[in-house]
């Protein structure tokens, strides 16, 4: 269970991370957030969302000690 939150973690990290990278610079179009045309005018506070959730798939991965 501990690889599959982490797992996620790291998905979550990386989209959100390029989404938000695109939104501040213009560069590097990629992420599961331009895909969505519902996030409209609200892909920057989704990036920071899927951010804030990876830290907290961290966290719960972190809870769950050693496999």
């Amino acid at each position: 269970m501990r690889r599959l939150l982490e797992f996620f973690g790291f998905l979550a990290l990386v989209q959100g991370t390029g989404g938000l990278a695109y939104e501040l610079t213009g560069r590097l179009r990629w992420g599961i957030t331009l895909w969505w045309g519902v996030l409209d005018g609200y892909r920057i506070y989704a990036s920071i969302a899927l951010i804030v959730l990876a830290l907290a798939l961290f966290a719960a991965a972190g809870s769950h000690g050693p496999d």
